[in-house]
């Protein structure tokens, strides 16, 4: 009986660990033929206010170089979830794919990264 309920626990720990943290819903990225891309990234969080909102998602090499930063300056409260473009920004032809992570004003970034294959 408590190895179920010690299993049951290690299962359930997980989601109450990240229950709070940003989820990145999908992304996408539009390149021109000269590397040049804009991403899209679609977010949710519990926004509860200004106290308590997702505030930033990045774009990072496979080595962890950041790419680009999206700053949300307000909460998103009523608008879940909800889509942010990036600026155009040039990307080698070297990289493939990129890492996303994205946060809000009380946890930071993430833990578990969005992996998005360019080409």
């Amino acid at each position: 009986m408590i190895r179920k309920i010690l299993f049951a626990a290690l299962l359930w720990q997980p989601a109450w660990l990240y229950a709070s943290e940003v989820q990145i819903v999908s992304a996408e990225a539009e390149c021109t033929a000269g590397n040049q891309c804009v991403f899209r990234v679609t977010l949710k969080h519990d926004d509860s206010g200004w106290d308590h909102y997702a505030n930033s998602w990045q774009v990072m090499d496979e080595k962890g170089k950041l790419l680009v930063k999206r700053t949300l300056y307000h909460p998103h409260v009523k608008e879940q979830p909800f889509t942010r473009s990036s600026e155009r920004i040039f990307i080698p032809l070297s990289i493939s794919k990129v890492w996303i992570r994205a946060g809000d004003n009380k946890s930071g970034l993430n833990s578990r990264p969005y992996i998005l294959k360019l080409r």
